[in-house]
């Protein structure tokens, strides 16, 4: 293999993850249907300080603007280190981690699942929190429920999907470069 092509592999593995990251802030601009912006606005002035102002960074800024992306990959990291305590206490995970590759995979998927599962109960709870939280929602009711719960399932799937991607194609750990874009991004707000 030439240096000229294991060059050009690099370059576009860069250019691949640069991508899939722009993908990812882009996301964090798209906002849930029937969100009032300006009682938004409101909100999160009074509450970027404490734990909802952390949770935003880790989101990239996707909670202050209450976008498909606000639960983040939060789900995936939680349902990950579900499965790794499983491994430890469970014969069934056990046997899976000595299959090799085939219990890695089946680890892999049952870690997607529990990401799903985990979503939708936090999508569930923040669409009950936006109901409660005022006037942020334009008309609440159950069809926001669930539509809100439908597009942060959706989003933090998507974003483990495009993780797995960059981890793939691209240059380093997915879900990793997702995290630590997010951080980046919205360090100058923070500090």
């Amino acid at each position: 293999m030439s240096s000229s092509s294991t060059s050009n592999d690099l370059r576009n593995r860069i250019l691949f993850t640069i991508g899939i990251l722009a993908v990812y802030r882009f996301g964090t601009f798209v906002p849930l249907p029937g969100i009032d912006p300006e009682q938004l606005k409101i909100l999160m002035e009074g509450n970027q300080k404490g734990l909802l102002g952390m949770f935003n960074v880790f989101a990239g800024g996707a909670v202050s603007r209450m976008a498909i992306f606000a639960l983040g990959i939060m789900p995936y990291i939680s349902s990950a280190i579900i499965v790794q305590l499983l491994t430890g206490v469970s014969d069934y995970f056990k046997n899976l981690k000595e299959q090799g590759e085939i219990g890695r995979k089946k680890i892999t998927q049952i870690t997607r699942y529990g990401t799903v599962l985990i979503a939708c109960l936090q999508g569930y709870g923040v669409s009950v929190g936006l109901e409660n939280a005022g006037n942020l929602v334009i008309e609440p009711g159950l069809s926001f429920r669930i539509i809100t719960t439908i597009s942060l399932v959706a989003g933090t799937t998507f974003l483990m999907w495009l993780g797995e991607q960059i981890t793939l194609r691209g240059v380093g750990n997915g879900i990793s470069l997702i995290i630590f874009s997010g951080i980046v991004a919205e360090i100058p707000r923070a500090l």
